[in-house]
Order: C-alpha cells, then structure tokens, then sequence
C-alpha cells in the first residue's frame, strides 16, 4: 500500500496499475451517466482513471486497489475533522438503529437548529434542507417573495448550486468542463440573473442603475470558492452591504462552503458583516447530505407554514444528519481551532509558493482561512476572468504528478483545497516535498 512521498513516488495511477478503479469505473459507465454522480468526479478536467474509494480514514483515502491517499478534497470541504472521526462514526451507528428518516419532526432538528442561531448573529430562524442547491433556490425564492421583485445579481465565476437561475458563468463544475450557460435553462428565466464580475462594486451599481426596483437580492460567496479561491478585495463586501440596504435588495451569503470552516460564525464572523439571509451546507451535516437557509425572523416567517412562500422535503431535518451536526458542531467550539487549522494551511500555501519560486514554474497561491488554490497562471487572481487565464492543462498535469506520489487535490483548476483538523504538520511537509518534486517534474517537460 503507497503513501507518503518515499513510498509513492513511483506509484502508478494509469489503467495498469489500478485494474479494479478502472474495472468498476467501466462498469459504471453503463448505467451511471459518465460512471458518476457528479460531474468533477470524471476526471475529464486531469485525465487518467478516476479514483474509486473503498473507505476512508482520518486524512486518507484508501481505492479499491489497496493504495492510500493523502486527501486534500474532504468530501469538498464538509470533512473540517477528517474521515470517519469516532464521535461522527457513532452518532450515525446510534441513529441509525434508533431510525434513518420519520417523515416528522424531531428534538434532533431544534437543538442543531437552535445551535446554528447561537452560532450565526444574522440567523434568527432556519429551514434544513438536503442540499446546497435546495437551499440557495429556496434562498432566492424567498428573497424574491419579500421584496416583491424578480431579479438577481450574482458573481461571474461563484457558484450557487445547479438550480435553473444560476447556471450562467457559475465557475465549478461548469468551468471544468468548459460550459459557459446550461441547454435546458429557458432564456425568459436566465434573464432573471444577472452576472457581474466579482470584486467590482462598480459592475453592481451599474445593475441597479440599470434595473430600477427590479433587483430583489444580491447572491455571493463572501471567499469565491468555485473558480479556485479569491477572497473579497477591501470593501467590497463592505459595499454590497451598503448597496442591497439603499436600494431596498436583500443580501444573501452563499457560506455552504465558509460557514462553520471560516470561522464558527462563518465568513460573515471573519468580515464582520451581517447578511439577510445565509445559506449553509457541508460542514453542517459533517459529510451526509443536509444544507440549511436561515435569517431574519420577519424574512423567514414568509415561507411555509407560516407564510405563502411553499418549501417543502421528505428528507428535511434527516435525523442521521441532525445527529452528525449535533456531535460536529461542539468539537469546533474548542479553544484554538480554527487558529491551529489556518496555521496549518498557511504553511502550505506558504510551503506551495516556495516550491513554485524554486522550480521557476508560474504560478500563484491563493488562500482563505482552511481554504487554498494554486493556480498556474503569471498574473494575480482577483475574478472569474483572471482564473480563466490559468493553464489548465499544466493543473492537469501537477494533480496525474501529485497522485502518483500519494496525494490527493481537487481534480480541476476552479475547486478549492480544504485541510482539516486532523492533517497534520508532517503531513503537510510531506505534501510540500510531493508538490517541490511534481512542479520539478513540471519545469522539467
């Protein structure tokens, strides 16, 4: 079994070398649509035989092929305390055999519910969901409802799920596989979202000045993290905030990836500003599939039962994710988390930008509290334009070099790495000497 730099430098990652991931990635072609459940999973953006995982363990992947992996995906970020922590594993076990879903509401629900409030200064009332799609749709449908107008402005590049209004220059998994606008989304209700780039205050008020009373709400990741990671330029957010209350819009912070990785109070903690409504996810159900939206009381009252806003899930509230919420949440309340986790991810992107300087390959690190992209690009990366100028196929290239010496990153250019609380200094070495040796590997072709 590979891992670390010294045993996996020289494991293979091609076809040969792991005939069962390539086995069952066959098989599932015939009845998975692209053998996957998710599009960045292909590996269409890196090329080779995507991975197939078999289990998982604190910062490791193992494949159905016996070889171990450093992984820097943690299930996109919702893993903040690594695979199967113990407290996880047995809240799921004692769940479960107490019940996986009842159709009605439990204890479980208020009491992640109330935590999340406690957490979240903007959030006076929450609605759990299944997902992070569910959750930004239900968001903006709301939205829309309280300001009794139709548009939306959204960030070039930022990514909201793949509900019909949002998938127009939505970075992610469209930007991966080179889809600027999705078939199948009518142009009536497009038009309905307007994109502006990121970090320009300017382009939004430009909108607003454009569409007088017609704007219900601005969307936005606080840190873009779906075209790799930018952080908000000085004011920016400041000035969304500022612009939303003059022109009577509501601001919605899409924190599904920030919220409860950032800070305990999220990004809006970090920032220091107070959204309207907040959409999370993740890190919130600990790896199983639960998404919230919350905010003002006078706001969230007009969804159902309370109001006419209609929303509604068999699967809302799950008890399992409830549970898993409940046992993750305290564990990031300790003293000294969320300091000794961006410590860590510092020192990599610090150890990233070295290795960079070293091997004279162009490139650039960006980085936000546990969150970081290397992007292989000459110039600074501050929207959705600059990412796209990044050389995705020497990415490619530096994910097939990292994977054969054992680590695991996000497989494409616009997703962002995520550390977790149980990687560990060593590991974090080890993953500088794989990158100095893949970006060597690199300059060397």
């Amino acid at each position: 079994m590979a891992s670390g730099t010294s045993k996996g430098v020289n494991q293979k990652v091609n076809d040969e070398a792991r005939p069962r991931s390539t086995e069952i990635f066959e098989r599932g072609k015939k009845t998975l649509v692209g053998g996957v459940d998710s599009p960045v999973r292909a590996f269409r953006a890196v090329g080779g035989t995507p991975l197939v995982i078999d289990h998982a363990r604190g910062t490791k992947l193992y494949d159905v092929d016996g070889r171990e992996y450093l992984d820097y995906v943690c299930s996109w970020g919702a893993l903040i305390l690594g695979h199967a922590h113990p407290e996880v594993v047995a809240a799921v076990s004692d769940q479960a055999a107490k019940g996986t879903s009842y159709g009605m509401t439990s204890p479980l629900e208020i009491e992640l519910g109330e935590m999340i409030v406690k957490a979240v200064p903007s959030i006076e009332m929450v609605r759990f969901v299944s997902s992070g799609t569910e959750a930004a749709m239900s968001a903006v449908r709301l939205a829309r409802a309280f300001a009794g107008r139709d548009m939306v402005i959204k960030f070039e590049g930022c990514y909201h799920g793949h509900s019909d209004g949002f998938l127009s220059e939505a970075g992610s998994g469209l930007a991966t596989l080179g889809i600027a606008a999705c078939p199948g989304v009518p142009e009536a209700f497009a038009s309905l979202t307007l994109n502006t780039p990121f970090n320009d205050l300017d382009g939004v008020e430009k909108l607003f000045k454009k569409h007088p009373n017609k704007i219900a709400a601005i969307i936005v990741e606080p840190v873009a993290a779906n075209m790799g990671v930018v952080a908000p330029a000085p004011g920016f957010l400041e000035g969304l905030r500022e612009i939303t209350k003059r022109e009577g819009a509501l601001l919605i912070f899409d924190e599904v990836i920030t919220g409860f990785r950032m800070a305990y109070g999220g990004a809006q903690q970090v920032y220091k500003i107070v959204p309207d409504l907040t959409v999370m996810g993740k890190i919130i159900g600990g790896g199983l599939p639960v998404a919230a939206y919350g905010g003002k009381r006078e706001i969230m009252e007009r969804v159902a039962p309370l109001g006419p806003v209609y929303q509604a899930g068999t699967l809302a509230g799950n008890p399992l994710a409830m549970r898993v919420g409940l046992a993750m949440l305290p564990k990031l309340q300790a003293t000294g988390f969320y300091e000794e986790l961006n410590r860590k991810t510092l020192r990599l992107a610090e150890g990233l930008r070295s290795a960079l300087r070293e091997t004279g390959v162009e490139g650039v690190v960006n980085g936000a509290g546990s969150l970081l992209t290397i992007f292989f690009a000459g110039n600074p990366i501050r929207d959705y334009t600059d990412a796209k100028k990044s050389d995705t196929a020497r990415f490619g290239r530096f994910f097939q070099e990292m994977l054969r010496r054992g680590v695991f990153l996000p497989p494409s250019q616009y997703e962002a790495l995520f550390v977790s609380a149980a990687h560990t200094d060593a590991e974090i070495d080890q993953t500088i000497a794989a990158a100095r040796s893949s970006l060597g590997a690199l300059a060397n072709n």
